[in-house]
């Protein structure tokens, strides 16, 4: 996601082979060695651990093909926006704002959310689904039905 003035946008870019390439050699190079910052004028200054870290993962995510997307989590999302992040509609979106699920600000007359707050519903979201489906699949695990094939014949 990029800012374009104060409207994040997601783009979408392949990496190419060349690009990988690069991202893979300067990975290597990252975790071999000190890495310092170095300014147009020639000074150098060690990055702090914690930066170097995060930029040590960040490379090994994008070596690894996965997606970036760094945003500030003071950012503000509209609806639309929003509702895409978490891939539903923008009129459930709504609905869990005017429910106090996801807190959000008025702009005008337009609704806004901070992104931390989207992603802190999202996670929340996420773990209550994995939970229900760690339970759907001891309760089948328990009956003895697990492993079984919609298919299957019955057992006699």
């Amino acid at each position: 996601m990029t800012e374009q003035g104060t409207t994040p946008v997601v783009d979408s870019f392949p990496i190419s082979d060349q690009d990988q390439a690069e991202i893979q050699d300067m990975y290597r190079k990252l975790r071999s060695a000190e890495a310092k910052l170095v300014g147009p004028n020639g000074n150098a200054q060690l990055l702090p651990s914690s930066l170097y870290s995060f930029l040590c993962k960040l490379l090994a995510d994008l070596k690894d093909g996965y997606s970036v997307v760094i945003l500030q989590s003071n950012a503000s999302l509209t609806t639309v926006e929003a509702s895409k992040l978490l891939g539903v509609s923008r009129t459930h979106f709504v609905g869990l704002l005017e429910k106090g699920e996801i807190p959000f600000h008025m702009v005008g007359t337009h609704r806004r959310t901070f992104v931390r707050d989207v992603f802190a519903y999202k996670c929340k979201r996420d773990i209550g689904r994995r939970r229900t489906l760690d339970e759907l699949a001891r309760a089948e695990q328990a009956e003895g039905i697990y492993d079984r094939v919609p298919d299957d014949p019955e057992p006699e």
